[in-house]
């Protein structure tokens, strides 16, 4: 399997990128992912996994989005960054086959969060997390980074990221979006004040200010002696802030360029905003945007039947995982692999993870279920387009 190269056009002078016919492969580049940065946002999710093995979509981990993205651009070593909760991580990722990153040297690395001899404990923020894989990140022959958490449902170009520093000759190159905030709904954001060169002039952390903002999406590219050379500084005069004593002290030192994403990016962030992510999928345009075909998303491959349709089942507007056994009734819902829904059972407006059996003649409207949930037969489950109920893995009801 390929699909660690993409099509463009980059300078020639750059000495990073090697040209391959009509593919471009980065060369030379580091990936880190954080996989649990964001858990405390979606806790009820976060409870048995982390922030990067949260399904999504009814086949894949919002990690495959960052990963995929990476191995599109050509980044042929990865790091990922765990805390705690990493078991279906690592059951997921596996050695990396899925995403052309499994080799004898280098590929994907899962990197636990007691990484160094000297460590005190588990590592509190992004800071202590990256010095805790200086080891790591020191024996790679990388001469850039590129550095992303797991928050967002987005399929990322990096290569634009990439040819956007070079061009702009910035120290260390961040990757925004403009959305429209609500206030006091946007906390644990990060918006940019732009020059008409793109380059920023001025961060706010929690910004709580309503309106159109250039917004974080948490998106890094700098060189891996800068990286080294900024954490070091500020592990050793115990400054625990990656946003605040990196990024917006490094405004005004450092030239930090921003490259604007225009694609479809959903954040992560509620157990709300997590059901909207996921139900904007059913949106064609976002699904475009989310799946192009020359940057496919790549995610682990379970070998199992189409979908059985039953002879009185009605489907409208539903994306179905594989395995699935459909006899009663759904419409507008997500149903991840090998889930079943009986005879006479309604289901509007769900998303229904892996395993999950809903007993005939039930009735869930704005439901999410975790992972090998019951629901027997003849309950009626409830919840709103503003609060859908959540039900947790295994949970019989």
């Amino acid at each position: 399997m390929s699909g660690a190269s993409i099509a463009g056009e980059v300078n020639p002078s750059i000495g990073t990128t090697a040209r391959v016919g009509q593919n471009t492969v980065m060369k030379n580049v580091l990936g880190v992912i954080f996989s649990n940065m964001h858990d405390h946002m979606v806790s009820e999710l976060t409870n048995r996994r982390c922030m990067g093995s949260i399904p999504v979509g009814g086949r894949y981990r919002l990690i495959d989005f960052a990963l995929s993205s990476m191995a599109n651009a050509g980044i042929e070593d990865v790091g990922v960054i765990t805390k705690s909760n990493y078991q279906s991580l690592m059951d997921h990722l596996g050695n990396g086959r899925e995403w052309d990153l499994s080799r004898k040297r280098g590929g994907l690395v899962i990197l636990p969060p007691f990484g160094r001899m000297d460590s005190t404990g588990m590592y509190h923020n992004r800071v202590e997390a990256l010095a805790g894989v200086m080891d790591f990140i020191r024996a790679s022959q990388a001469e850039h980074m590129l550095i992303t958490d797991c928050d967002y449902i987005a399929n990322v170009d990096y290569t634009e990221l990439m040819e956007s520093h070079f061009q702009s000759g910035a120290d260390i190159s961040l990757l925004f979006k403009k959305v429209r905030l609500e206030g006091e709904g946007s906390k644990d954001v990060c918006t940019f004040a732009l020059d008409k060169d793109n380059n920023v002039i001025d961060m706010l952390i929690h910004n709580q200010i309503s309106g159109e903002q250039n917004v974080y999406l948490n998106t890094m590219f700098v060189s891996r002696n800068l990286l080294e050379r900024l954490i070091v500084d500020c592990y050793s005069r115990n400054l625990t802030s990656f946003d605040k004593d990196v990024l917006q002290a490094g405004i005004g030192k450092y030239k930090v360029h921003a490259c604007e994403f225009t694609g479809y990016a959903g954040r992560i962030d509620s157990m709300k905003s997590f059901f909207n992510a996921n139900m904007a999928m059913m949106d064609g345009d976002v699904r475009k945007s989310l799946f192009p075909q020359d940057r496919p998303v790549y995610t682990k491959i379970r070998d199992e039947a189409p979908v059985r349709y039953g002879l009185d089942s009605n489907v409208r507007s539903c994306l179905l995982g594989d395995g699935c056994v459909i006899e009663g009734e759904i419409e507008n819902s997500i149903l991840f692999r090998g889930v079943k829904v009986e005879k006479g059972a309604k289901v509007r407006n769900c998303i229904i993870m892996q395993g999950t059996t809903i007993g005939a003649g039930s009735n869930l409207e704005y439901v999410v279920t975790d992972k090998d949930v019951t629901v027997a037969e003849n309950r009626m489950v409830m919840g709103f387009e503003t609060y859908p109920v959540y039900v947790s893995k295994g949970s019989v009801v």
